[in-house]
This record gives structure tokens, C-alpha cells and sequence, in this order.
């Protein structure tokens, strides 16, 4: 059993690393209740309350490249030191501004915040997928993935149960809250972001105490060649990874930023916000969160890109479905889509490192700023919500699963070498 979990790249260094996708996910899920919360106290529309997801994307299109500098040049347990230590930072700056009551200020804490979530993926991502047998970087990353899910899980629960009370959707959205309704409202979001930081605290602490066995076991990992960290841009398959990189994640926050308003509608399932809230976390998230443990299994046997084209198929066939439905098929398709996002991230990561042919930081930092492409996705998605109506709004992920569908199919046809490069 030792020998076969070793054989998979299961190390300590591994499962100490894997904390940090617990616990970004269970922080970055919190932003689907922050949009509904602030909607309401700010009397906001859709796109005004998905600018909350716009500035994340707008982070990771500043920093993913800077961020992909840094981790080589500071080597990536330090990349993932500061970037702890940036997001600590965000969630106190957050907690000082929300007694100001401005939007614009809540805004660029969660800039911040976002800042320190990209460093940690640009580092974070190809540290997993690495620590292991490279014929194992699947499955390696798609575990790591998992659990990443479950903070998603668990956080989309914890930010519904402590955003979404009563008094905080007093205000429906497009009618200002009451002063002392956002008082509360806002009371209720540093709160959650204060948790969040005693966490945050309380990995900081781990990774300290583990950088000894994270560092010899990253000490295995042959050293990249000093390269520009454009150096991905020369790479066809680089580029064409980065762009399903930012379809994918542009569809998943697409859906999880209007679920709990989708399935309030009354031709939907007519649910209140803090049980919408629930079903968001318990069967979009956590059906990303099944579908990753299933995932991980399957990649041992299944290529990586015949998975991923399967599952961007499902996803774009479950869109058409909450599009066109009604009721309870429209809601259940809606959510069902977690579980076939499940594998996306980490097999086009992957599917990308093999192919790309230049070193991992780099191509690791363009598919992060990839992420900032999809920040369109979330915009036309709540242009389009503003105009005519959520459910139509579900046709544009449904184009991009689509197209990521054509980009699994392309990898299919074109084997990666099997082996992970240098980082």
C-alpha cells in the first residue's frame, strides 16, 4: 500500500501542499454569498454585483505574470509564503472598510485578495502536479483539486449561513437596504472575512512548520533554465490552454454568481436565498467536489483529454437544459453542472504542461492570466441577465464548454510526451 501510494506521488510534501486548495477554495467560494449579500444592500444589478468576480479576474490579469517572476525567482514555497501573507492582509483590509459603507472600497480589498489567490495558484499548481511520477500528474493535481472543492463546499456553506440571514435580504435587489438593514448585512461579512483570516493565520503557521519537507521534496525537481516568463506565448498548445483555462473558470463563476438568484425565480424552484445558498453549496460545489475524487480514479485509466471532452459536453448539454426548461429541470440541470466541472482545471493544466515545451512557471503563470480572460464571461453573462433573462444568460458557458469540448478533442489527437518538464 506504501509502495502504491508512493508510486502515485502521495508524499507528505504533497498532502501538506494540498491544504492550500482547501483553504483558497473555501475563501473564494464566500464571493457567490458576498454578491447576493451586497446586491441588496447596495441595491445592485446583476453586472454591478458580478464586478465582486470582475475584480478577481482583473487580479490574475495584472499579477500572473509577475506572480510567474516571482516564484522563480524566489523559489515557490517562498511564492507561496508571501502570497498567504498578501491574502491575510486583503481579508484585514476588507474587515476596516466595510464600516465606510462603499462599494468601491469593498471592491479593491477583493482586489487584493484576489492578488494573493493568484500568486498562490501560479505557485501552488505546478508544485502538485510535479511533487510525483509525471505519468501521474493527473491524477496528483486532480486530487489536489478535490480538496480545493471541499473548501468550496464547506465555504459556500459557512458564507450562506452567516450572508445570507434574514435581515440581509431585506432590500431586494434595485431597492437601497435600509441604514441600519447594510449595517448589519455588512456586520455579517467581516464576521465570515475575520474567520477567514484566523485561517489563513492558521495555514501560514503549517506551511512554516512543514518548509523543511516541502523543500527537500521540491529539492527533487531538476531547477528551470532562467527564461522569460513570456516564453509561453511562443507555445501554440501554451495559448490554446490558456484560452480554455479562462473559458472554463469565466463558465463555472458564471453559474455559481447567479445560482442563488436563478433558483429563487418563481418559474425556477421559488427558493429563499439562504436555502439556494444550501443547494449551491451542496450540489453545484459538491458535485465538483464528488466529481474530483471519481475524476482523479479515472484518470489512472482514462486519457486526460477523452475525460475532459466528455465532461465539457455534459456541461454545455446541462446549460441548453436550465436555457430552455422549466422548474425543477431547469434549477437541476443548473446545479448538475458542477459535478462535469469537475475535472476541467486541473486536466487542461495538465494537458497544457505536457504539451507546451517551455518551462512550468511560465506556462503556468499565462494559464493564470488566462483566468483574467474569463472575466468577460461573467459580463455578458450579467449584460445579458440586465436585458432579458437569467435562464438565456445560461447560453453563453453552454458556448464555452463547447469550446473547450474542441480543445480535449485537439489534445486527443495529439499525444503530450508523458513527462512533466523542469520547474
Amino acid at each position: 500500500m506504501t509502495a502504491w501510494l508512493r508510486g502515485l506521488g502521495l508524499s507528505g510534501a504533497f498532502v501538506s501542499v494540498t491544504t492550500l486548495f482547501f483553504v483558497w477554495g473555501f475563501i473564494s467560494s464566500n464571493n457567490d454569498p458576498l454578491i447576493v449579500t451586497l446586491r441588496a444592500a447596495f441595491g445592485l444589478g446583476y453586472t454591478q454585483g458580478l464586478a465582486v468576480q470582475l475584480v478577481s479576474f482583473v487580479a490574475f490579469g495584472l499579477m500572473s505574470l509577475p506572480a510567474a517572476w516571482l516564484s522563480e525567482r524566489l523559489g515557490l514555497l517562498r511564492a507561496i509564503l508571501l502570497a498567504l501573507l498578501t491574502m491575510i492582509g486583503a481579508c484585514l483590509l476588507l474587515r476596516v472598510v466595510l464600516p465606510w459603507h462603499s462599494y468601491g472600497a469593498i471592491l479593491l480589498a477583493l482586489f487584493v485578495l484576489a492578488v494573493g489567490v493568484n500568486m498562490l495558484q501560479v505557485a501552488a499548481n505546478p508544485l502538485a502536479a510535479a511533487l510525483g511520477p509525471a505519468q501521474t500528474s493527473h491524477f496528483r493535481l486532480s486530487l489536489a483539486q478535490a480538496f480545493n472543492s471541499l473548501g468550496v463546499v464547506m465555504g459556500a456553506h459557512f458564507g450562506s449561513r452567516i450572508m445570507l440571514g434574514d435581515r440581509a435580504m431585506v432590500a431586494h435587489p434595485g431597492g437601497l437596504a435600509s441604514a441600519a438593514d447594510r449595517t448589519e448585512a455588512l456586520g455579517a461579512v467581516s464576521y465570515a472575512y475575520g474567520v477567514m483570516t484566523v485561517l489563513l493565520l492558521a495555514l501560514l503557521a503549517f506551511l512554516w512548520l512543514q518548509r523543511a519537507r516541502i523543500t527537500a521534496a521540491a529539492a527533487g525537481i531538476a531547477p528551470a533554465p532562467q527564461s522569460s516568463v513570456f516564453a509561453a506565448l511562443h507555445s501554440r498548445w501554451a495559448v490554446a490552454g490558456a484560452v480554455a483555462i479562462g473559458l472554463y473558470v469565466g463558465a463555472e463563476v458564471s453559474i455559481g454568481s447567479v445560482m442563488i438568484n436563478f433558483l429563487h425565480q418563481p418559474g425556477v424552484l421559488n427558493l429563499p436565498f439562504e436555502r439556494g445558498g444550501e443547494l449551491l453549496a451542496n450540489l453545484y460545489w459538491g458535485g465538483a467536489l464528488v466529481g474530483r475524487f471519481i475524476g482523479a480514479a479515472l484518470l489512472t485509466r482514462v486519457p486526460a483529454p477523452r475525460l475532459l471532452a466528455i465532461n465539457a459536453l455534459c456541461a454545455a448539454a446541462l446549460c441548453l437544459l436550465a436555457l430552455g426548461g422549466q422548474g425543477a429541470v431547469a434549477g437541476y440541470a443548473a446545479l448538475a453542472v458542477g459535478l462535469f466541472n469537475s475535472i476541467m482545471f486541473p486536466t487542461i493544466f495538465t494537458i497544457t504542461l505536457e504539451r507546451a515545451g517551455v518551462t512550468q512557471s511560465s506556462t503556468s503563470g499565462l494559464l493564470c492570466l488566462a483566468i483574467a480572460g474569463g472575466g468577460l464571461i461573467p459580463l455578458l453573462v450579467g449584460l445579458i441577465a440586465d436585458s432579458t433573462s437569467l435562464s438565456l444568460a445560461f447560453s453563453v458557458p453552454a458556448l464555452a464548454y463547447a469550446a473547450i469540448a474542441c480543445f480535449a478533442l485537439s489534445a486527443l489527437r495529439s499525444p503530450g510526451r508523458g513527462s512533466a518538464l523542469p520547474l
